[in-house]
C-alpha cells in the first residue's frame, strides 16, 4: 500500500498550473484509482490514488496519500514502534501509469458521480492536504493509510451520506484478510500473525475493511447516496489476484523440516551420549529476540493489533518436545 516518496508538491503543482488555475471547469473529472498488488510485501495489499483530470485546464494529475522514504531518520525503530508518518505527494498522471505499467500492476479506475460543487471542493480539499504543514499524517495499516484517507475525503464532501449494499468478507477479522493477501501458509503470514494478538481476531465494521484498496473499490462499486444516487459514474474494475504459496514454502513445511532436525539432532547426542550446547545457545538467542521484539510492540509500539499469539511458542516448543528423546534416555 505505500510507496516511495514521490516528486512534492509546490514545484510539481506551479509546473501544472494548479496554483494558477484552482478553479475546475465543469469537464473536469474526479476518479478513484485502485492499483493491484504488486511483489513486495509492502506492495501486496494494492494502492489507492485520487486522479484529477480537468482537460479544459490541461490538468491532470495524481494525488497520492501513499507516500513516504526509507532515508528518513531511523526509519526501521519508527516503523516497528508504529510512529510512521506517510505524506500526500503528487505526480503528474502518465509518470504514475507509467510505472504501474511497468510493474505490470493493472490500475482500475472509478469516476465519481460528483457535482460541478463538489468536484471543486474534493479538489481544494486535496490541494489542502498536500500544503507543507498538512501533507505528513501518522500511518497505521488498518486505520490511517492510502486506502482510509481517500475514502473519508469522499465520504466528507458527499456529507457523510454514503451507503452500500456490497458486503464482500462480511464478518471476517482483519486476521482473515491478511491470510488472503499474504498468502495462506507464507512465512510473511506467519510473521505477521505471530505479531497480531486477540483484537485482529474480532470481526470488522464495514468501514473498517476499507482499509484494503480492493475492499474500496468493491465497497464504492455498489455505494450510492441518501437520495439514490450512485457514488460512482462510471468504471473500470476488476479482481486482485491473491498469492498462492507452494507447500514447500509454506511454514508449516518448515516447521516439519525444524522438528525433523530436531529430532536427528537429539538422536545423534543420544548415540553419542553428549549436548549439543552450541544448537541450545543458538536457538536461545533467536528465541529471546522474538520475545524482546514481542515485548517491545506490546508495551512500547502504538500498533492498535498486536499482542500475545501461540505462533510466538511454536518453534521453541517443537524444541523443547524434540528433546524428549534426549531426556527420556
Amino acid at each position: 500500500m505505500g510507496k516511495r516518496l514521490l516528486i512534492f508538491v509546490l514545484g510539481l503543482m506551479t509546473c501544472l498550473g494548479v496554483e494558477a488555475k484552482r478553479e475546475l471547469s465543469e469537464r473536469a473529472q474526479i476518479s478513484l484509482l485502485t492499483c493491484a498488488p504488486g511483489a513486495e510485501l509492502y506492495a501486496r495489499y494494492g494502492h489507492t490514488a485520487i486522479r484529477v483530470y480537468d482537460p479544459a485546464n490541461r490538468l491532470d494529475i495524481v494525488f497520492n496519500y501513499g507516500c513516504f522514504s526509507f532515508d528518513t531518520d531511523h526509519f526501521y525503530y519508527k516503523f516497528v514502534k508504529g510512529e510512521t508518518y506517510y505524506e500526500l505527494g503528487a505526480e503528474d498522471a502518465a509518470s504514475f501509469f507509467t510505472e504501474y505499467q511497468m510493474e505490470q500492476r493493472p490500475v482500475f479506475f472509478q469516476t465519481l458521480n460528483l457535482t460541478y460543487a463538489q468536484r471543486q471542493e474534493l479538489f481544494d480539499k486535496l490541494l489542502e492536504n498536500l500544503q507543507p504543514g498538512n501533507r505528513k499524517y501518522l500511518y497505521n495499516f488498518v486505520f490511517d493509510n492510502c486506502a482510509t484517507r481517500p475514502y473519508y475525503l469522499i465520504k466528507e464532501v458527499l456529507g457523510d451520506s454514503i451507503i452500500s449494499t456490497y458486503e464482500g468478507w462480511k464478518g471476517k477479522t482483519f486476521r482473515e484478510f491478511i491470510h488472503a493477501y499474504t498468502g495462506e501458509g507464507s512465512w510473511q503470514d506467519f510473521g505477521i500473525n505471530m505479531v497480531f494478538g486477540s483484537r485482529a481476531d474480532e470481526p470488522m465494521t464495514n468501514e473498517q475493511r476499507l482499509f484494503l484498496p480492493e475492499e474500496l473499490m468493491n465497497y464504492l462499486q455498489q455505494a450510492y447516496t441518501v437520495s439514490g444516487v450512485s457514488v460512482v459514474e462510471r468504471q473500470y474494475t476488476g479482481e486482485f489476484t491473491h498469492p498462492h504459496t507452494p507447500w514447500y514454502k509454506t511454514w508449516y513445511f518448515g516447521a516439519f523440516i525444524f522438528a525433523l532436525i530436531m529430532v536427528l539432532i537429539n538422536i545423534w547426542d543420544w548415540e553419542r551420549g553428549k549436548w549439543s550446547w552450541g544448537v541450545e545457545v543458538a536457538l536461545g538467542v533467536v528465541y529471546l529476540l522474538l520475545a524482546a521484539l514481542i515485548i517491545f510492540l506490546i508495551f512500547f509500539s502504538i500498533h492498535p493489533l498486536v499482542g500475545l499469539n501461540w505462533r510466538l511458542f511454536l518453534f521453541p516448543l517443537i524444541h523443547l518436545c524434540s528433546r524428549f528423546i534426549y531426556i527420556v534416555h
